[in-house]
């Protein structure tokens, strides 16, 4: 099997952090060669650029803040996706292109056939393998989320904003089944754990 493009994605508080060791355990536990990065970020523009959209004092527009997840997206890919995945090593990715249509279409309102076009501009025909999509339940998410002492700029939002941006992600699961394992992570650690290594397993054929 050649490299594979593997992405965590999900809401806010849906427990990305926590499963990235289990994502990364399975991994090293078969001896499998593998790159973690994530987005925005993965490169020194890229967490440059992260900074800002993370930070609750940036006022961006839609598009602005659309292109720049995007210029963020297109040094990654060039940088450290791409170069991974034709030297054999497996790539996994905290947050990819799901999170712009989630985060930017969902939650903003940025119309879903611009952020479209934009994707197919900057990844041609790069798209993940395999998305393990952590879903919990909105009263879950922002419970975790009002835990944070410092929330970032997205964390800050409304209820009503991440109820659309779990409906996208819910949306695109439903629409390409073949590509999304979708994880309740509202369930004990160990139980989430089994459920992304099971998914794993089956992508990669164990």
């Amino acid at each position: 099997m050649q490299a594979q493009f593997i992405t965590l994605d999900g809401i806010d508080g849906a427990g990305k952090s926590t499963n990235l060791t289990v994502i990364r355990n399975w991994f090293e536990t078969r001896n499998l060669p593998v790159l973690f990065t994530r987005e925005p970020g993965g490169t020194p523009v890229g967490e440059a650029l992260r900074e800002i959209l993370l930070n609750p004092a940036t006022q961006a527009g839609l598009r602005t803040e659309t292109l720049m997840m995007f210029a963020a997206r297109c040094q990654h890919i060039e940088s450290v996706i791409a170069p991974a995945l034709s030297g054999g090593v497996n790539v996994v990715s905290d947050r990819f292109t799901d999170a712009t249509f989630a985060y930017q279409g969902g939650g903003r309102g940025v119309p879903l056939a611009d952020i479209a076009a934009l994707e197919n501009w900057v990844q041609g025909g790069l798209r993940p393998d395999l998305t393990i999509l952590l879903d919990v339940p909105l009263e879950v998410s922002m419970e975790r989320i009002s835990r944070n002492r410092e929330k970032d700029r997205f964390e800050q939002e409304e209820a009503a904003f991440f109820t659309r941006v779990r409906d996208v992600y819910l949306s695109r699961a439903a629409a390409a089944p073949e590509r999304y394992a979708v994880i309740d992570s509202n369930r004990e650690r160990e139980a989430v754990r089994q459920s992304i290594e099971s998914a794993l397993n089956q992508h990669f054929g164990f």
